[in-house]
């Protein structure tokens, strides 16, 4: 079976399990289908040779392939991180691939029967891949590219090395649930398990992108408890905790929000508000590149909730602020940078003209680099994630599968005695 062959048989085979994961579910995995993909995927490592494979109690999975270089010879120890979760967004949790062979530009009919269509109009993106196989969803889901694409990527890559006894050093392969939760799964990895020196995952995006610039990341969440009091007695008795968290909303700086910025300008982003007469509870989501503008921005929201109790002394106000994830690149030192030097030469060597980009959003890699595994990201190669317009090109899916060969016969020959 040819490299294109195995990559959409085994995308077709994962995306067949619906692992959309849940944020109400409170437990990790929010998706017990998660278990049977891990399950699988499991089996699979096992048939090819790896070592040490289990599913642990929150369906990661733990994998080893030991190196079988010459002995005394010792090469990076590398790894890649992988989700098994497709995002929730409203659509159906059931995805449906099919392959648009040899796309000749235009709309793209994705459901007949309901009238749903890729329109140029709006994805203009599409026509650059005239010529190529595209893999599309049937418009009820998303596709799940993000990140099924990237399992079938690595499993492809694991089998090729197997199967031809390619050089190669330690690799540890980690499939994680939950990464659209706000890496919750990689939240729970055992890192006695994943032993690396650096890592990589494959989350995003275009043909020859790079990331290894993430936002810092935070949650923020303002309550607001207010008194109340029937219409007939409410004056100077009655606060109306909504229009208390409406006088908080008022002293957000409007230009600073994700509608209105773009690279590496940061955001608050309104989430949700449940309220009623007694409580009001405001969630927010807090993002920059820049540390201190991020630490400022929280600080802030602190400062608005101060002004708050000053303005309202009646009511409870309470703010409470996290973190969820850091910039990738505020963990790059002189000792460990090796592995983004890896990644492009993997690229050079695959002949990927490389687009570094600041990812506006985080990858399992944000969490893993703060822990003290540097973990760069790559492209899948598709488009649209977190859509029903979501598509994948063929021949930059092979690309992408390309980059990660690379790496492993790079590392391999860069071993040292």
């Amino acid at each position: 079976m040819d490299k294109k062959a195995a990559l959409l048989e085994r995308f077709m085979r994962y995306a067949a399990i619906s692992t959309q994961s849940n944020l109400k579910a409170g437990c990790v995995p929010s998706n017990p289908r998660e278990f049977e993909l891990a399950e699988m995927l499991a089996g699979e490592l096992r048939e090819m040779g790896l070592e040490g494979v289990e599913v642990d109690e929150h369906a990661i999975v733990y994998s080893k392939l030991p190196s079988n270089l010459p002995e005394g010879t010792k090469a990076p120890v590398i790894g890649w991180v992988v989700h098994m979760d497709t995002v929730d967004v409203g659509l159906s949790p059931d995805v449906h691939p099919q392959v648009v062979k040899n796309y000749q530009g235009g709309d793209i009919c994705l459901n007949k029967e309901k009238d749903i269509w890729l329109k140029t109009a709006e994805h203009p993106e599409i026509e650059r891949y005239v010529g190529d196989d595209i893999v599309v969803s049937d418009g009820t889901s998303v596709l799940g590219a993000d990140d099924k694409s990237a399992i079938a990527n690595v499993m492809t890559a694991l089998s090729i090395v197997t199967s031809q006894n390619r050089p190669h050093g330690d690799i540890h392969i980690v499939f994680v649930p939950d990464e659209e939760l706000g890496e919750q799964g990689a939240r729970k990895m055992d890192f006695s398990k994943f032993p690396v020196d650096f890592a990589y995952t494959i989350d995003c995006c275009e043909l020859g992108e790079v990331v290894w610039e993430t936002f810092n990341a935070g949650n923020a969440k303002l309550t607001v408890k207010g008194v109340t009091a029937h219409p007939m007695s409410s004056k100077g008795v009655l606060v109306n905790p909504i229009l208390v968290v409406h006088d908080f909303i008022n002293m957000l700086d409007r230009a600073e929000t994700p509608e209105c910025t773009e690279n590496r300008e940061g955001f608050v982003v309104l989430k949700t508000m449940q309220a009623n007469p007694s409580q009001a509870v405001l969630t927010m989501k807090v993002r920059d590149h820049n540390k201190a503008l991020y630490e400022r921005k929280k600080e802030k929201l602190v400062r608005a909730a101060e002004y708050l109790r000053f303005r309202h002394p009646k009511a409870g106000i309470e703010i409470e602020l996290s973190d969820s994830y850091a910039n990738i690149a505020d963990a790059v030192r002189d000792d460990n940078r090796v592995g983004i030097d890896y990644l492009y030469d993997a690229l050079a060597t695959a002949g990927v003209e490389p687009k570094t980009t600041a990812m506006r959003g985080g990858t399992d890699g944000s969490y893993l680099s703060v822990k003290g595994i540097l973990t760069p990201n790559y492209f899948t190669g598709a488009h649209n994630f977190h859509s029903n317009c979501e598509f994948l090109p063929m021949k930059s899916w092979e690309k992408s599968l390309e980059v990660t060969l690379a790496i492993i016969d790079l590392t391999a020959k860069n071993a040292r005695g």
